[in-house]
């Protein structure tokens, strides 16, 4: 497990124990783009299927989250990255990717990935940038997985 803290009382973990399962999953839900809506169920299975990352204040809760989907020997996604609206401009999503980043380094890893609308700067400060041949990456979209399937659109 990894801890680190900061001179302004914030604390980095990885302790499975420390995490806040129901606020990671009101944030994911109700405020994150990318995943509103997910069920508290998919939230929960994600957490226990994935490197968690969480960083506390002083005083004890939880005020960020970053999972990382790996299978810790060729590829790793760096996900689900949140830091609450009270917490942010204070440099705790830089420190967060930077922590995953450093973690991930024990690892073989050939390629770390995330996807990104508005956050570009923040992890270009650990040393995330733009893919360099992006037309080699394909995305399987579910609806047309199905379509593939069975040859019929699922409506």
């Amino acid at each position: 497990m990894v801890s680190s803290s900061r001179n302004d009382g914030y604390e980095l973990s990885t302790d499975p124990d420390r995490l806040d399962v129901g606020l990671i999953y009101r944030w994911l839900s109700t405020d994150a783009y990318w995943a509103q809506g997910r069920s508290r169920e998919t939230v929960e299975e994600s957490v226990r299927n994935s490197l968690n990352f969480a960083i506390h204040d002083a005083a004890g809760p939880q005020v960020a989250y970053a999972r990382v989907v790996t299978d810790r020997a060729t590829f790793a996604w760096l996900c689900d990255v949140y830091v609450a609206p009270a917490h942010r401009g204070k440099g705790l999503g830089t420190w967060l990717a930077g922590a995953v980043r450093d973690h991930l380094a024990r690892y073989p890893l050939k390629r770390v990935l995330l996807s990104t609308l508005d956050a570009h700067g923040v992890y270009a400060q650990v040393g995330f940038a733009p893919v360099p041949n992006p037309q080699q990456l394909m995305i399987l979209n579910p609806a047309r997985r199905h379509e593939a399937a069975t040859g019929h659109s699922p409506n």
